[in-house]
């Protein structure tokens, strides 16, 4: 019992920090602290690109937590 349950909190800490990162490079590309070279789009993809993460970082969080 005791290994089932600690797999459980490990899995939800890695979940969770994958979260936090996602969230965190999302909102950087937003903001512009993270952009793409100018020839794969520059700022105008990058901060697209960081809105496209944001969104779908919180729609599976909010999935994921629903499904338990």
């Amino acid at each position: 019992m005791a290994k089932r349950q600690s797999g459980k909190v490990l899995n939800l800490v890695v979940w969770l920090t994958g979260v936090i990162v996602s969230l965190a490079v999302g909102f950087a590309m937003v903001g512009g602290t993270l952009t793409l070279p100018w020839w794969l789009g520059g700022d105008t993809v990058s901060m697209i690109a960081g809105w496209v993460v944001v969104v779908t970082t919180l729609v599976s969080a909010v999935l994921a937590l629903l499904n338990q």
